[in-house]
């Protein structure tokens, strides 16, 4: 039996409006609408489902209205159509009404080659309903428009259960460009979310390549519990560090050189008054002195005199050396100091040999004017100028330039070795007079250098490049070596740990920076993806001078969040704790994933961040299934329900529940050797131990 348009169109009536506002429409149900499955829409549906979708006909096509709740109120009984009234009394009536938030408009546009009638779904209500309207049931093809509306659908990530399982595909543009966040608590399927992204946005770049060519993509993996080693090993070139290598993975690297000033601070806990100038100082003279390999005397008293100039330059603006007491004194007994590097040598020139008597004079006239039992350490304005200008003239006569005068950045990653930042420390603070004040520091320093376990990571690096280590671990030219990268962090020591994550998301941001300064604009898109991501950018008191590794840590993830989507730099943030995360970082998120969360804190902030007016959809969010789970934001053109694709147990992060009962039950059994995990704790394994015949051997 065939219906006219008219006719079928009647019979998708499910209701009529009984109220509006701008965030909400109530819907009074007609008595012959279904109560359970509808029938009229092409193939049976559940009806009336929470969280489906209605339509309003509207003069734009249709109004789309998602059913944030059901109800049942008492009412007089109505009058069916065609019935007369025979003077019957009329009795309370249980009438069923739903409430619907209003989403976005679903327009017709016209029919596609088969005939299929069209339609396209945007955001946004440009003209309200009228009480008394009708509401219609969306047909097959209405309901899956809604969900696969949208331009640059290029990766399919899963399939929406409340809109006849239409496919749900992003745009990794708008997924990645602008960052994402994957909330949910333990077990909701987060890792193999993230892990799925990765897998389905690698092989649907793969089909629009050419044949023989991979993606030129690049996903940088930050892995916290080592869940992720084995995740991509089906795909080509995997790259995968870790702080123990074997065959399949390499040796985690990451320099000592790579750190700058601000990440040496937090690391050895430099007081601002007076270690952490000393320590910027050192690591300025450290990275200087590593550009040139043979440092001859003339080069040495050049870069000796930049110190110089710069240190005098520092305590003038500073108004030190006419300060009360005892900022004088003070000043005038590291002026005595300096006079002892003044020495000549017999491969200076005259020029040269000339400069240094001269300024040598000048300190020789300071110590007599402030000589007697009485000294008067106070100096002029007049004397502190003329001081100046014989350094600067020594140090242009040894070579120097304009641009020597200004010392070179400290945190420019130029080579150097732990024990030439040692060296450096300590002759910089005999420079500047506080040697007694930097020994918690240097004993910090000497603490990380000899740690056996960082050893690997940050000591043993004497074949790293920078441009070496920037093609390993962000990829290199055309992503010739693989395009995911894993970063195993679950040995890395948990003081270093915070410092080595921040190191490797800031040199990955500043390559990133650098490579579209050099391209005229162009960037070179790369996702940097944070596994665990409330221990990295947990929130922080912003009120102390001496911020910790961890804060450390959150201030470039944070910087990241801010400024990477310039430079092609898209962030991923998988964690089961909201709430703690840094809100600058979840503010700057513009898509979310969210997967079962129970904790009513991580709900309330969940709610917060999100601007649509989705409190019926958020409610689904204590009860959600595992792969299930609500996709909204800039990534999709309304908020979805998502059943995500599954993935075979190979692909799957190794993040499963543990298995107590087999283990129980000797269906899975375990063996223990605790002597060998306390040698590999312990760091024993190589170490001599004496037999009975009192020789040593090797255990």
């Amino acid at each position: 039996m065939s219906y006219s348009p008219l006719a079928y169109a009647d019979s998708l009536r499910i209701g009529s409006i009984d109220f509006v506002s701008p965030d909400e429409i109530k819907v009074l149900l007609d008595i012959e609408a279904p109560d359970s499955v509808a029938l009229n829409t092409g193939t049976p549906r559940p009806f009336p489902r929470i969280n489906g979708y209605i339509l309003i006909p509207s003069d734009n096509g249709y109004l789309v209205g998602q059913v944030e709740w059901i109800t049942v109120e008492r009412s007089q009984y109505p009058k069916r159509k065609g019935m007369q009234d025979f003077g019957l009394v009329d009795l309370p009536y249980p009438l069923r009404k739903m409430s619907l938030n209003p989403l976005g408009t679903l327009q017709y546009d016209g029919k596609d080659q088969d005939g299929d009638e069209r339609y396209t779904f945007k955001r946004g209500v440009e003209s309200f309903p009228s009480v008394g309207d009708a509401v219609l049931l969306p047909t097959q093809k209405q309901l899956r428009s809604i969900v696969e509306s949208g331009e640059n659908r290029r990766v399919k990530i899963g399939n929406s259960p409340l809109a006849a399982n239409a496919e749900v595909k992003i745009d990794p543009d708008r997924l990645f460009g602008r960052h994402l966040a994957v909330l949910g608590n333990t077990g909701s399927g987060k890792s193999c979310s993230v892990a799925g992204l990765i897998r389905w946005s690698l092989e649907a770049a793969k089909k629009e390549c050419e044949q023989g060519k991979e993606p030129n993509a690049r996903f940088i993996v930050l892995d916290p519990n080592g869940e992720y080693a084995n995740t991509f090993r089906d795909l080509s070139k995997v790259r995968v560090f870790a702080v123990e290598p074997n065959e399949a993975i390499e040796q985690l690297q990451v320099p000592l050189w790579f750190w700058n000033s601000a990440e040496w601070s937090a690391f050895t806990q430099a007081s601002a008054k007076t270690q952490r100038p000393t320590l910027i100082q050192a690591l300025r003279s450290v990275r200087d002195g590593s550009v040139e390999a043979s440092v001859t005397p003339s080069h040495e008293m050049r870069r000796f005199l930049r110190t110089l100039v710069s240190v005098i330059q520092i305590e003038r603006n500073a108004g030190r050396p006419w300060a009360s007491f005892p900022h004088p004194k003070n000043f005038f007994e590291k002026i005595l100091r300096w006079q002892e590097g003044l020495e000549s040598d017999a491969t200076f020139s005259n020029e040269e040999m000339t400069s240094l008597e001269a300024l040598s004079e000048k300190i020789s006239a300071f110590r007599a004017a402030r000589g007697g039992q009485w000294p008067t350490y106070d100096f002029t304005k007049l004397e502190i100028d003329e001081f100046l200008t014989l350094a600067q003239t020594a140090h242009v006569a040894f070579g120097g330039g304009d641009t020597d005068f200004l010392p070179i950045d400290a945190d420019v990653p130029r080579e150097f070795t732990g024990d030439q930042l040692l060296l450096s420390v300590e002759a910089n603070a005999e420079l500047l007079n506080v040697s007694e004040y930097v020994d918690t520091m240097l004993m910090r320093i000497r603490t990380i250098l000899s740690d056996s376990r960082m050893k690997s990571v940050t000591g043993d690096t004497k074949d790293v490049t920078l441009d070496g280590w920037l093609a390993e671990y962000i990829g290199d030219n055309q992503a010739s070596n693989g395009t995911v990268t894993v970063i195993d962090l679950s040995l890395v020591p948990a003081e270093a740990v915070h410092l080595i994550t921040a190191v490797i998301a800031r040199m990955t941001l500043e390559a990133l920076q650098r490579y579209r300064k050099l391209n005229h604009g162009k960037t070179l898109p790369t996702v940097l993806v944070m596994e665990e991501a409330h221990t990295f950018i947990k929130r922080y008191r912003d009120d102390s001078d001496n911020h910790d590794t961890a804060s450390i840590c959150c201030q470039v993830f944070e910087k990241i969040a801010r400024e990477g989507r310039k430079f092609g730099l898209g962030l991923v943030l998988s964690s089961q704790r909201p709430s703690e995360l840094s809100p600058t970082v979840l503010s700057q998120c513009n898509s979310f994933l969210l997967h079962r969360i129970s904790n009513d804190r991580d709900q309330e902030l969940v709610h917060k961040l999100v601007p649509d007016n989705l409190h019926g959809l958020l409610r689904d969010l204590p009860s959600l299934p595992s792969r299930n789970a609500i996709l909204l934001g800039w990534a999709s053109e309304l908020p979805i329900l998502v059943q995500m694709n599954a993935l075979p147990e190979s692909q799957r992060p190794k993040s499963d529940d543990p298995d107590f009962w087999e283990v129980w039950s000797n269906q899975s059994p375990r063996e223990v050797q605790w002597k060998t995990i306390t040698d590999d704790w312990q760091q024993l394994a190589l170490q001599p131990e004496a037999d009975d015949s009192g020789e040593d051997k090797i255990d």
